[in-house]
């Protein structure tokens, strides 16, 4: 955010809690985020790096459950899928591939290209409170070694993350009703990722392994030549609470799926393991006079099709535009933001049904990625444009084969139906508002 706006000729301050780099979990970017690294001269950057090209994904499902996966209407599943992203064209995007990232190195890179383009970035420096009593402009507190420190901007944007500081003040931040997820993940070495694919093509895919424990899956992502990003995802019932049987339930679910496991522990364990929660939560309102919340101090879902920092990216892209005009006319009320507001919602909800109809029925997805008949516009959610359409035509499909199953007891795939929700597609907007 603060390189469009520095980058737009505005005076802009970045106050970063932390020192860079540092560990972050959401190490996985989709095709969409290519538009805002040539948006900012960043492309060159980021193949200058040399982060592990990313050209497709993959989803695999334990043998167990082969036998319940079954044909009907045409939709035949399969349990192993992948898709590669230049089967799709995808406007503004002219490259075949997206990137794995070490976060520590790709946050730093994009701090430092903000400066570089003109905007003040302070690190250990952290907002503690915005006031927004006075109309005129904007009162920031935040810490300077021992004291604490105001200054006034006339505008704020809030990229705080998971810490939601502007959405936890003002209490607009709302528990998902539907996703209670948590992750345990870290770095491996020597992983061999050709173990599981089914070519070595896809040894560079992100893969997505889903376990037989219910609603429990593991990512798998290249970070370096050698090193891998593990992680198992499951509900916060699942969910051990000290470090050792934080420890045991890693290993023990990894161990549902033993072709995984027994190659994982032949490799070394780089870092302790790290635990996320509070994955879901919505926002009562995501713009307010002299106001913009981007990323996830916006909105954040499930990671499942690493949509944490597309959205991010993308978001602060949109509210570029509605912020700088705003500056420009000198009119920084909430409507002025209504364009980024009802883009980025329009998106994160597609992203939320998607992930509700994945999580609902599973073999669904598979069904769908196989299919000519939608495989390019499935193809086209998992690129990350999923901003232009109210809902796509695909999307409006699956959820209607998804409600036949939940009706029919008798159906051939009602057994597989997950239990996530008691009610699919429970929209969490609807619910916030």
């Amino acid at each position: 955010m603060a390189a469009y706006l520095a980058g737009a000729g505005i005076d802009c301050v970045v106050f970063e809690s932390e020192i860079f780099p540092r560990a972050h979990v959401g190490e996985s970017l989709v095709p969409s985020s290519t538009r805002v690294f040539k948006d900012l001269d960043f492309l060159g950057h980021m193949e200058a790096s040399r982060f592990p090209r990313k050209f497709g994904a993959a989803w695999t499902v334990s043998e167990e459950v082969r036998t319940y996966w079954v044909d009907w209407e045409g939709l035949f599943p399969s349990t192993e899928v992948d898709i590669r992203f230049q089967e799709r064209d995808q406007p503004g995007v002219n490259q075949k591939h997206t990137y794995h990232v070490d976060r520590g190195k790709f946050d730093l890179m994009l701090l430092q290209h903000a400066n570089r383009r003109g905007a003040r970035v302070y690190e250990g420096t952290a907002v503690k409170r915005v006031d927004f009593s006075d109309p005129n402009c904007v009162r920031i507190r935040f810490g300077l070694g021992r004291r604490d420190v105001d200054t006034t901007v006339r505008m704020v944007v809030d990229a705080s993350g998971r810490r939601t500081l502007v959405g936890n003040q003002m209490r607009w931040r709302l528990k998902d009703p539907v996703f209670d997820q948590y992750a345990l993940h870290t770095w491996f070495e020597g992983y061999d990722r050709k173990a599981i694919a089914k070519s070595d093509a896809l040894s560079d895919y992100i893969f997505v392994h889903f376990l037989p424990v219910q609603n429990t899956w593991l990512w798998q992502i290249p970070i370096t030549d050698s090193i891998t990003s593990i992680g198992v995802v499951t509900q916060k019932k699942n969910f051990a609470k000290s470090r050792e049987s934080r420890e045991k339930f890693f290993w023990d679910t990894i161990a549902t799926r033993p072709e995984l496991c027994s190659t994982l522990r032949e490799s070394a364990q780089l870092r302790p393991l790290k635990d996320e929660g509070d994955y879901s939560y919505a926002m009562r309102q995501i713009t307010a006079d002299r106001l913009v919340m981007v990323g996830d101090a916006a909105r954040f879902v499930d990671p499942i099709f690493s949509t944490g920092v597309s959205i991010a990216l993308n978001s602060s892209r949109f509210a570029s535009r509605d912020v700088i005009r705003a500056l420009e006319s000198g009119d920084l009320s909430r409507r002025s933001f209504g364009e980024f507001d009802a883009t980025i919602s329009r998106g994160t909800r597609n992203w939320y049904n998607f992930i509700s109809v994945y999580y609902r029925l599973n073999v669904l997805f598979t069904a769908f990625v196989q299919d000519p008949r939608y495989r390019l516009d499935v193809l086209k959610l998992l690129q990350g444009d999923v901003y232009d359409e109210e809902e796509p035509p695909v999307l409006a499909r699956m959820r209607e084969i998804v409600s036949q199953v939940e009706r029919d007891e008798r159906h051939m795939w009602h057994q597989l139906l997950g239990d996530l929700t008691c009610d699919a597609f429970v929209d969490a907007f609807q619910a916030a508002s």
